[in-house]
């Protein structure tokens, strides 16, 4: 610290313009009360920065004088206290001269006072120093750091500003603040009061850590409570699928199917009246057969009436010629009839056979193909609607299972499919090849956790890697390489890194193989093919099955329209060949229903209708014919008889065959109006399976609607039971209605993760500063004791130099706050060999009173490297015998710091004894405006006072 050498005052007080010596090493100002002692130390205090005593400013002191400018100008010793000269006390100032001066200019400005400080080097008079420009003066906290750093310490300055009286108070210190001060002079106490600051602010991040887990417990119930939400809201779409489901598919479906079921039934039914009527035509076969035995007897009798009617040629000739003419038109009716019958009965040929049996196997191989397609299609369409609504392509089912389980297990985590993006779109293909092995590959965001994920992996079955140790992707990464392509937004494995570096991107295998024939190395290609060190293959992935990046959802969605749209013109073309083969298959069955006899009659009818107009005229002539041969012969009377009777018989059979074949008529026009309305049920079937998806009337479709609801009825009621759950539900509030609250709960859900992960990081955050501050406060308490030592050090010396036995009892020191909240420090004195005393027992006199307090004063100044400093001790000499001040006077000529005294005149001649330089002040004289001068008395110096 630095010596005072000079002092100069330009109206301060009462002084108009004073200028005195302080170039000692004890300097004694003495003069009457009210003298101006005081306001000589002021003056010092002022200038040093200082608080003034008994509560006077320097405003105080600059009004007294009645000018607008007060100055305090002091001359100082900056002479290097060891061997170097960076040793100069105002070194940190960057002044080397041996002497410098401090300056305080006061000046009015308004109706307040303001003070400013300047220091320069070498020696200035005031006049020169009021000539510096602004910008060179300095305020008082900035003056106080110039100071300290000169050697005037805080703790030194609220030393020297200790009032008249206060001096042998040191002593009256208890042991905690008699430590206190020794820390704060050796700067000691400020490294301690901000341990203290960090663990107050260490104590207040843990409550609000603690804060914020208690926010994070309330904000994890309410994702709690929109999970149960979510989930009753997903439940109500179920049921409102469901309900969709069970009235657009299920119950019409099932409704159809029984329906159709029916109708075949009655299919069935018609089937078996059709065999019925094909026995009825078959007895009508059994009665033509009669009817013709009938009509061949009829045709006997009459061939023998001809050979009884020999004479009667004429008449035979006419019963001829009628016959004759009756028969073309007779087989012409019989010929309509057997068409008619065969129409009904009429059976397929073997060719027409084939036939139907090639158009049957193409329809069924057609339906297996288009059910293979529309499979497909179903299966490309589901994975089209489970990319709706996704940021990224979603991930399989074991690692969203896994992913579950390691946040239930509050690990924090990622997977390189969500972390990673391609940069450049070119290499897409050669990024997505390379790192599909690693797409499930999950980081852990602290390696603690590694064990605990280990043992979830291993439970799970997780077939990818689980890495604890992440590593940052560098600032500098090779261009062309591979791991310049990506974009990484979080921690990746370690040996990815470096491979993803070590891959070169070559434009094609080309370039590829000319860089394996110069360097080597790995190289990838931007169709994905890639070369290693075991040889090159193909690493390329279809659009469809891209992961990384928004980009990759986009190829996705692409390749599965592309797939749509291929299956969709499959089905069609599938469609339009069924209706063509299906339309064959009816001409075939209608051609082997016999529409072709229906033809033929169709084109004769008019010679049908003719001969059935003609017959019979024809057939009257023959019988008149007959009857004129009958006439003519007796014997013809016996074969007219029997003509007769086979007439009669032949027309009975042939009203009898008329009868049946009315009957199958009308059993025939039945069948027909019957099958006509199964014909449109089906139609009408097939319309309503036209309206439905084909995937939904397929066989194993239904069957598994039947197996889950039996019928249409059971569908109906569990479609009522449906209807009534979500009614009962959304009439007392049970189920969540709001889509907005899956939103809320993802949102919610990522704000709680986040909130997680800080959490996590200022808890570790602050244990690691408690124990870094712990630690370094453990090693500080190495230097607490040093000092403690150091004080001793001098107490003792100061001790020896006072003729008095000082001990002080090193306090015990631990990293503890209790321990360093109770230590103090114990200082022993023995006067004379008369016993030891404590610091303020009541057992010693005042002259040692005022001894331990200098001794406890100068033992906080006395540095052995570099000696100096100096103390404002104010009437130490108050109510001490002479043999007390000779020993104070001894004390103060043995250390060798500079002291400012204080007495009144009415003292003893001893206390001028020690001093230097004594300074007489005297009172203003009524009347005068200022202060008489201060007389200066100057001893001889003797050698050696400053070395």
């Amino acid at each position: 610290m630095f010596h005072l050498q000079s002092l100069e005052l330009l109206h301060w007080d009462y002084c108009q313009r004073v200028s005195m010596p302080l170039d000692g090493a004890i300097i004694t100002i003495a003069g009457p009360n009210g003298s101006g002692k005081t306001t000589l130390l002021d003056a010092m205090r002022t200038l040093l920065g200082l608080e003034c005593s008994g509560g006077r400013t320097f405003r105080t002191y600059a009004r007294h004088a009645n000018a607008d400018t007060a100055w305090l100008r002091a001359l100082v010793d900056n002479r290097p206290r060891g061997r170097q000269n960076s040793s100069r006390p105002f070194a940190s100032s960057l002044l080397y001269a041996d002497q410098v001066t401090l300056a305080c200019r006061i000046e009015r400005h308004g109706g307040d006072w303001q003070r400013k400080y300047i220091l320069v080097e070498g020696v200035h008079e005031i006049e020169e120093l009021a000539k510096r420009p602004d910008k060179e003066w300095l305020g008082i906290e900035a003056w106080k750091r110039r100071l300290e750093a000169a050697g005037l310490t805080r703790a030194i300055g609220r030393v020297l500003a200790l009032e008249q009286g206060q001096t042998d108070r040191l002593c009256e210190l208890s042991p905690k603040e008699l430590l206190r001060l020794v820390f704060e002079v050796f700067g000691d106490q400020e490294v301690l009061d901000r341990y203290e600051q960090a663990r107050n602010h260490q104590q207040q991040l843990l409550k609000e850590v603690e804060q914020a887990a208690h926010e994070l417990s309330h904000t994890q119930a309410q994702v709690s409570d929109l999970a149960n939400r979510v989930n009753s809201y997903q439940q109500y779409q179920l049921r409102l699928k469901e309900r969709e489901r069970l009235a657009t598919e299920v119950l019409p479906v099932l409704q159809w199917s029984e329906g159709r079921q029916r109708t075949a039934n009655h299919l069935r039914e018609l089937h078996r009246q059709r065999l019925f009527a094909a026995q009825d035509q078959r007895q009508m076969s059994a009665k033509r057969a009669e009817l013709h035995s009938l009509f061949v007897a009829h045709e006997a009798a009459k061939h023998k009436l001809v050979e009884l009617e020999a004479q009667r040629k004429q008449a035979r000739a006419d019963f001829d010629a009628a016959r004759e003419a009756e028969r073309p038109l007779e087989l012409l009716s019989k010929r309509e009839e057997e068409l008619k019958a065969l129409a009904a009965v009429e059976t397929d040929a073997k060719e027409l056979g084939e036939r139907l049996a090639s158009l049957s196997g193409q329809q069924h191989q057609l339906r297996e193909a288009y059910t293979r397609a529309n499979d497909q299609s179903r299966k490309a369409q589901a994975a089209m609607e489970a990319l709706t609504g996704q940021r990224l392509p979603p991930p399989p089912v074991e690692v969203t299972r896994f992913r579950k389980a390691l946040d239930e297990a509050g690990i924090v985590h990622h997977v390189l499919a969500d972390c990673i993006d391609i940069a450049d779109e070119a290499w897409r293909a050669a990024a997505e090849g390379m790192l599909r092995p690693s797409r499930w590959v999950v980081v852990l965001a602290h390696s603690s956790d590694e064990s605990r994920a280990f043992a979830l992996a291993a439970k799970e079955r997780y077939r990818h890697y689980v890495v604890a140790d992440g590593e940052t992707v560098p600032a500098q990464v090779p261009k062309d390489s591979l791991l310049a392509a990506l974009k990484v937004n979080a921690k990746l494995p370690g040996w990815l890194l470096r491979q993803l570096a070590s891959i070169r991107c070559v434009k094609d295998t080309e370039a590829g193989a000319q860089q394996s024939t110069k360097s080597g190395g790995e190289w990838i290609t931007p169709d994905a093919y890639y070369r290693d060190g075991r040889g090159g293959r193909s690493l390329w992935v279809e659009p469809r099955d891209y992961q990384f990046g928004v980009s990759a959802l986009d190829s996705q969605r692409g390749a599965l329209e592309r797939e749509l749209t291929r299956y969709d013109a499959e089905l069609t073309r599938i469609a339009k060949e069924q209706a063509e083969v299906e339309r064959q298959l009816k001409d075939v069955q209608r051609a082997a229903q016999g529409h072709k006899a229906a033809q033929e009659l169709a084109e004769r009818g008019a010679d049908f209708a003719e001969a059935r107009a003609r017959l019979p005229a024809l057939r009257q002539a023959r019988v008149e014919a007959s009857t004129r041969m009958g006439q003519l012969d007796q014997e013809h009377d016996r074969a007219l008889t029997q003509s007769t009777r086979s007439e009669r018989d032949y027309e009975a059979a042939q009203g009898g065959l008329k009868a049946s074949e009315a009957n199958v008529l009308r059993v025939q026009r039945e069948h027909e109006g019957r099958r006509d309305e199964l014909r449109a049920a089906a139609k009408a079937s097939r319309e309503a399976r036209a309206a439905f998806p084909s995937s939904w009337v397929q066989p194993s479709r239904i069957a598994s609607l039947r197996d889950e609801f039996e019928n249409a009825k059971q569908a109906e009621i569990a479609m009522r039971h449906v209807q009534q759950e979500l009614d009962t539900g959304l009439n007392n509030g049970t189920w969540e209605v709001d889509p907005q609250v899956q939103e809320r709960h993802a949102r919610m859900s990522v704000s709680v993760l986040e909130q997680t992960t800080q959490l996590e990081d200022r808890r570790a955050s602050n244990e690691m500063a408690r124990i870094a501050a712990f630690n370094a406060r453990e090693r500080y308490i190495d230097v607490l004791r040093a000092t403690v030592r150091r004080y001793k050090k001098n107490v003792q010396e100061l001790g020896e130099l006072a003729g008095v036995n000082a001990q002080a009892e090193l306090p015990h020191l631990d990293n503890d706050d209790t321990v360093l909240a109770q230590a103090g420090l114990h200082v022993k004195f023995n006067f004379d060999g008369k016993g030891e005393v404590g610091l303020n027992d009541g057992e010693a006199s005042g002259g040692q009173q005022v001894l331990k307090s200098l001794i406890l004063l100068v033992g906080l100044m006395k540095d052995d490297e570099t000696p100096g400093g100096f103390v404002f001790i104010d009437e130490p000499f108050a109510h001490l015998d002479v043999r007390n001040i000779q020993l104070v006077g001894h004390f103060l000529r043995s250390t060798r710091a500079q002291y400012l005294l204080t007495t009144p005149i009415t003292h003893n001649v001893e206390v001028f004894e020690p001093s230097e330089i004594t300074l007489i002040t005297s009172k203003k004289t009524r009347g005068d405006r200022w202060a008489p001068p201060i007389a200066v008395l100057a001893r001889r110096p003797e050698k050696g006072v400053y070395d």
